[in-house]
């Protein structure tokens, strides 16, 4: 007896992986360094210890949905939610994609954009980003009349080169989708909340744009799998006839909304980041043979002179894991730091500058 063969399509499909290592600073995987505050805790599980477990959770999201509306100054209606914000792309690859349609990304780029569009059976149209790792408006224009691209993905700040597009360049792209008469441009804001801009401002009810984001970063809560998009409520429509019924589980919802208590806390460690973000630039700007690029995000994308391998393995000697990219296309040798405590930044720029000043 043999067991079935998966998909043709997927058969040369590799998994998603961020290598996990034991070691004393883990800078890898771009989650906040800092866990929840204790009074959140407190506050979610006794919400939680309320809840009648017995019961299927509110399919609707009803409270959470709400919740985030007000946070972000939205209509409920143009609320999604769902168990990170991977399943909101999912979601929309499901609903707007699939076979023989196409989804266009912009390389080098988070790769769980292409990765669930052929999950999805969803094509893969390449954009490439500049030298600078920016998105040309002109180039993404044409390339988008040309192939009509089901979706369009702009990951701003882009993963995992921290990237911020400029609000001009969204709105070009955003232009070009709707002179396309066809066509969804989703930007990826997992990282939205360390930017400047936010292409939120640009949502409206008759416009094809999503934009989603995550309970992950600022929020502490990486572990519960909690994201959400903000999009015209027809797209809202359309996400929730495709999604797996009472997908959100009631834990994760109750957390969400306890979260939103803590709005003050949570713009504390933005601050807090953003801080030590430009701190850990500067310091490692200073340091010979290493190029740093500028980012709106919690992390910091490096290039150095020599083996970015070699160097990220001479990190891993002394304690400190960061994300290798050193052998990914367009980003050769290059090597991303999350933005952590301020004592672990201290153990990388040390760490970094022992390797490369000897």
């Amino acid at each position: 007896m043999s067991l079935p063969t998966p998909r043709p399509d997927l058969a040369a499909l590799e998994g998603y992986h961020s290598p996990q290592l034991t070691v004393d600073v883990r800078l890898n995987t771009n989650e906040s360094p800092f866990p929840p505050p204790p009074e959140f805790v407190d506050a979610w599980l006794r919400d939680l210890a309320a809840s009648p477990l017995h019961r299927y959770p509110d399919r609707g999201a009803t409270e959470l949905r709400a919740g985030i509306a007000a946070h972000l100054g939205q209509p409920v209606e143009r609320i999604f939610a769902a168990n990170g914000s991977n399943e909101v792309l999912q979601t929309l690859l499901l609903t707007y994609g699939g076979p023989g349609r196409s989804a266009l990304v912009f390389e080098p780029t988070y790769a769980l954009h292409s990765h669930i569009c052929r999950i999805t059976g969803t094509g893969v149209l390449t954009g490439e980003r500049t030298s600078d790792f920016r998105i040309s408006p002109t180039e993404a224009a044409m390339l988008i009349r040309a192939e009509r691209p089901a979706v369009v993905f702009v990951c701003s700040p882009n993963n995992p080169t921290g990237t911020v597009e400029a609000r001009a360049t969204l709105e070009a792209v955003l232009g070009a989708v709707i002179d396309s008469g066809h066509g969804l441009l989703v930007v990826d804001e997992a990282y939205g909340e360390f930017a400047d801009f936010s292409a939120l401002e640009l949502v409206t009810d008759d416009v094809p744009l999503v934009v989603s984001r995550t309970y992950s970063k600022v929020w502490s809560l990486a572990a519960l799998r909690l994201g959400f998009c903000v999009a015209p409520p027809a797209v809202v429509e359309e996400l929730e006839k495709v999604v797996l019924p009472y997908h959100l589980s009631t834990a994760t919802q109750t957390a969400g909304v306890a979260a939103l208590a803590f709005r003050d806390e949570m713009d504390a460690r933005v601050h807090t980041l953003v801080s030590e973000r430009h701190r850990l630039a500067e310091s490692l700007a200073r340091l010979p043979g290493l190029t740093v690029y500028p980012s709106g995000a919690n992390f910091v994308l490096v290039r150095p002179d020599g083996d970015g391998h070699a160097l990220w393995q001479r990190l891993v000697d002394r304690g400190v894991l960061v994300r290798d990219f050193s052998r990914w296309p367009r980003l050769d040798d290059c090597l991303r730091i999350t933005v952590g405590t301020a004592e672990e930044n201290d153990r990388c720029i040390a760490a970094l500058r022992e390797t490369l000043e000897t």
